[in-house]
């Protein structure tokens, strides 16, 4: 299990950060310190470093710089600004990656798994399949996977239930869906995300989970 650690001082973000790791075979751990943050980052000895920008008493980037000076623990930069230059800094000090909030939280996964791969670290998870219950989500390939049972989605099906899936057990809107896929280049209008959910509920029922999807009229959608 990889040991994530996790500096971000949002309470909400961290919550939503330590569900999703943990969920995905990760140890995530969070400071709440950010005195001698050097200090902690490098007893700790993690695998991976969530570094937001954007820190209480200290900039991100200038902890990037102390760390790249005593460690080569691969770090991501997470930062709610939306500036190349930013960007470019980090990478420049050393960053191993670079995400812009809001992030999808699947993105977020998939590049932590590869960073953890080019820097060649051992960790139990495979980022590209998510689970829900007794299913198997093959992210790589389209499928969703119950025992020997195999079920193909479609690219917008692999979308909806990826996402409603990150977010399980909370409503999630219309207009939320829609925006992921125009975010992924796929026009959908209200009559098309209608059909795309009935479908993936349709799927879902083949191998027994008709009930997972539900309905809150006015509101939205809730995997649970």
């Amino acid at each position: 299990m990889s040991k994530i650690i996790v500096l971000e001082d949002d309470f909400t973000c961290c919550m939503e950060l330590k569900d999703l790791l943990e969920n995905n075979g990760y140890e995530p751990v969070f400071l709440e310190d950010f005195e001698n943050v050097c200090s902690q980052i490098l007893k700790a000895c993690p695998d991976l470093i969530l570094l937001d920008i954007n820190l209480p008493r200290i900039n991100g980037q200038f902890l990037l710089q102390e760390l790249r000076k005593k460690t080569q623990i691969p770090i991501i930069m997470v930062t709610s600004r939306n500036k190349e230059t930013d960007e470019a800094l980090s990478i420049s000090y050393g960053a191993d990656d670079y995400i812009t909030k809001p992030y999808h939280p699947n993105i977020l996964l998939l590049r932590i798994g590869a960073v953890l791969k080019r820097t060649r670290k051992n960790y139990n998870t495979n980022v590209n399949e998510l689970t829900y219950k007794e299913l198997k989500f093959d992210l790589q390939k389209g499928i969703i996977k119950k025992a020997n049972i195999e079920i193909e989605l479609t690219k917008n099906e692999m979308i909806l239930f990826s996402y409603l899936l990150s977010h399980q057990n909370k409503i999630v809107t219309r207009e939320e869906l829609m925006t992921v896929l125009w975010d992924n280049a796929e026009y959908v209008n209200e009559n098309a995300l209608t059909v795309n959910i009935s479908r993936l509920r349709n799927k879902l029922k083949e191998i027994g989970y008709e009930d997972a999807i539900n309905t809150r009229k006015g509101l939205g959608y809730i995997l649970s």
